[in-house]
C-alpha cells in the first residue's frame, strides 16, 4: 500500500493511498481558503445514560448539489477547486469540513446536565475518482485495499488523543439521508465508546468469560453448519442474514477466525472479506435490479491498548427496505421501546438473497 498525506488550504489533512506508487508533486485542493474552527461539544443525556453531540453549523453543510458541482469529483478548474486533486491514486481520505467531533474541541457551554467537549474526529473516505460508480462494482483489489485504509485510519488514530473508538461506516442511498452520492464513506473516532459497540462488547465479553470463545466466531461456525440464511462462505469469512435480524435485509459480514480490527487481518482473511463483502453488495443491487440503499457499519475493538480477545471485526448492513417498494419505518416500538418487531422471517430473506445469482469473476 502507497501513502501520500497533503495538507489542504484551510488545514485540513488528506491522505491518498493506492496499490501502485502516487506520483509526487500532487496539491491537496479545498473549496474553502480559510479553517473551519469548528467546536462541537457533548451533552449527557441523564435518562439513557449516554453522550449527544451538538454541531450547529452543520446545518450550513453542502447539500443535494447540482450534478456539475461535486465536491467529492477531482478538480479539473484551479479556479473552482473541490476536495480532491486530480491525479493517480486509488482512495483518498480526508478531514470533514463539517465535523460532529473534533480534536480542537474546547469550552463546553455549563447547563443543567454535564457536558464536555466533542475531542474526537471525522473522515471522510472517497472510495474512487469516478462519480457514477459504486462499492459494489469496485474490483476486488480496491475492496481490499479499501479494508487496508480502514486498518491503517484507525492506527494512527485510535489510542492518540484519547480517542476509544473508531467506526467505519457507508450510508448509501437518499432512503438513509446521503445528500453526496459520489461513492465514499465516513469514520468517526470517539473519545469513548459509543453505546451500541459498548453493549455489544459487553455481551462479546460476557459470553467469553462464560465459554472461552468468541461470540461471533461460534455464530459464524453455528451460521455455517446450518446454512439456511447464509450468502458466502469459505475458509477466511462468512457473509450471513443473522437469525436475529432487526431489518428485513440485515446481513452480518466477518472472519471465520478470531480477528479483533482491521489491523490484525491477515492477507488470507482480507481477500476472503473482500470477496464476501463484495459478494453482499452484489446480491443487493441485483436484487431489485437498482441500486441497494444501506447504512454498512464495521465494528471493531477498542482502541484502548487492551487485548479484547472478547471481540471480533466485522460488519452489519442495515437496509432501510422491507419490500421492493416499501420502507421499513423505525416508530413506536422501536424508537420508544428499543424493540423491533420484524413483519418477515429472516429465513425468507436469507433465501432472497440466497437465489440472486452473481458472477463475482465478472466484477473481480
Amino acid at each position: 500500500m502507497h501513502i501520500q498525506e497533503l495538507v489542504k488550504p484551510d488545514g485540513r489533512q488528506l491522505t491518498l493511498y493506492s496499490n501502485q506508487p502516487i506520483p509526487a508533486g500532487l496539491v491537496a485542493p479545498s473549496p474553502f481558503p480559510d479553517p473551519q474552527n469548528a467546536n462541537p461539544h457533548l451533552r449527557w443525556h441523564p435518562l439513557r445514560g449516554e453522550w449527544v453531540t451538538y454541531a450547529a453549523f452543520r446545518q450550513n453543510r453542502t447539500y443535494q448539489p447540482p450534478p456539475q458541482y461535486n465536491p467529492l469529483a477531482a478538480t479539473t478548474d484551479p479556479q473552482h477547486p473541490t476536495e480532491m486533486p486530480a491525479g493517480d491514486y486509488e482512495i483518498a481520505v480526508f478531514d470533514n469540513r463539517f465535523p460532529s467531533l473534533a480534536l480542537e474541541s474546547h469550552d463546553p457551554p455549563t447547563l443543567t446536565v454535564p457536558t464536555a467537549p466533542a475531542n474526537g474526529k471525522c473522515e471522510v473516505v472517497v472510495f474512487t475518482q469516478d462519480p457514477q460508480a459504486a462499492l459494489s462494482r469496485l474490483p476486488l483489489s480496491r475492496i481490499e485495499l479499501l479494508l487496508q485504509v480502514w486498518g491503517d485510519r484507525t492506527t494512527r488514530i485510535g489510542g492518540q488523543h484519547h480517542i476509544q473508538y473508531v467506526l467505519p461506516f457507508e450510508n448509501r442511498g437518499a432512503e438513509v439521508g446521503v445528500t453526496l452520492h459520489h461513492p465514499h464513506g465516513q469514520i468517526y473516532c470517539y473519545p469513548f465508546v459509543p453505546a451500541v459497540p459498548a453493549r455489544q462488547l459487553a455481551q462479546e465479553r460476557e459470553y467469553y468469560l462464560q465459554h472461552g470463545s468468541s461470540l461471533l466466531c461460534d455464530m459464524a461456525r453455528d451460521e455455517a453448519a446450518d446454512g439456511k440464511r447464509v450468502l458466502y462462505h469459505d475458509e477466511h469469512a462468512i457473509a450471513f442474514v443473522p437469525p436475529c435480524a432487526r431489518y428485513p435485509y440485515e446481513v452480518w459480514v466477518m472472519p471465520t477466525g478470531p480477528c479483533k480490527d482491521f489491523a490484525a487481518l491477515t492477507p488470507p482473511q482480507r481477500a476472503s472479506l473482500a470477496r464476501a463483502l463484495k459478494t453482499v453488495l452484489l446480491k443487493y443491487d441485483t436484487l431489485w435490479d437498482r441500486p441497494f440503499p444501506y447504512l454498512m457499519a464495521w465494528y471493531q475493538a477498542p482502541t484502548d491498548g487492551a487485548e479484547h480477545p472478547e471481540t471480533q471485526l466485522h460488519c452489519q448492513f442495515y437496509p432501510p427496505y422491507r419490500t421492493r417498494d416499501r420502507l421499513k419505518y423505525l416508530a413506536g416500538t422501536e424508537l420508544a421501546a428499543g424493540m423491533f418487531a420484524m413483519d418477515v422471517l429472516p429465513e425468507t430473506t436469507a433465501y432472497e438473497l440466497q437465489q440472486v445469482e452473481i458472477d463475482l469473476e465478472d466484477h473481480a
